[in-house]
């Protein structure tokens, strides 16, 4: 997970989407409530840096069991663990959460908004009313990239670690805007960060 920490945290950030971490560490600072949900914990690299509420109920999510347990061991503080598809409804005991993070997820799912949405309904349903959702992800469409962007946007979708040809930045507004009363999204570089808050009762597509 050192990898991981070098080449995503800084130098893909840094030098490919022109998003340096610092700036992941800014949407996180000051939104992260006592009871947190981070959904795709990566390497842990944010939590592990960012400024936890003291005694933070959290929760990590993620299909990667040993994401989810690397990231565990890094913070070693009480961590429940949830191995789930964030396509899929959670389930119904657990519990709602003051903050929910989703960072580096979108744009490694499969299809459009039209499919990639389901996370946001998904994650709305598990945020008390009052409660914020933030977030980022890699816009695909009408963007300038650096030579080193364009090279990692083309191989990671090659492959299938990135799914975001078609993730455009109005879809994005819309899908959020059509679930949460109040919506953010700023983007800097190719990074689009997004903060959603207060859910409606019945998400719109």
């Amino acid at each position: 997970m050192n990898v991981y920490d070098l080449w995503v945290m800084r130098l893909s950030n840094s030098y490919a989407w022109r998003c340096n971490r610092q700036n992941f560490l800014d949407l996180y600072n000051g939104r992260i409530g006592h009871r947190h949900l981070e959904v795709g914990p990566g390497s842990g690299w944010l939590l592990a840096n960012a400024d936890l509420p003291a005694e933070v109920d959290l929760t990590l999510s993620d299909l990667s069991p040993n994401s989810l347990k690397h990231t565990a061991s890094r913070l070693q503080i009480p961590t429940t663990l949830i191995e789930q598809d964030v396509l899929e409804p959670f389930a119904e005991n657990v519990e709602a959460f003051d903050s929910i993070s989703l960072n580096y997820v979108l744009h490694c799912l499969p299809g459009d908004w039209s499919t990639k949405a389901a996370a946001f309904d998904n994650l709305a349903e598990k945020l008390k009313p009052g409660g914020v959702l933030f977030g980022s992800t890699v816009i695909g469409v009408d963007q300038r990239y650096t030579l080193f962007g364009k090279a990692l946007m083309t191989a990671y979708n090659k492959i299938g670690a990135f799914g975001n040809w078609h993730d455009d930045l109005p879809g994005l507004e819309k899908a959020l805007n059509s679930r949460f009363e109040h919506v953010k999204v700023d983007m800097i570089g190719n990074v689009a960060l997004f903060v959603a808050e207060d859910p409606r009762a019945t998400p719109r597509s």
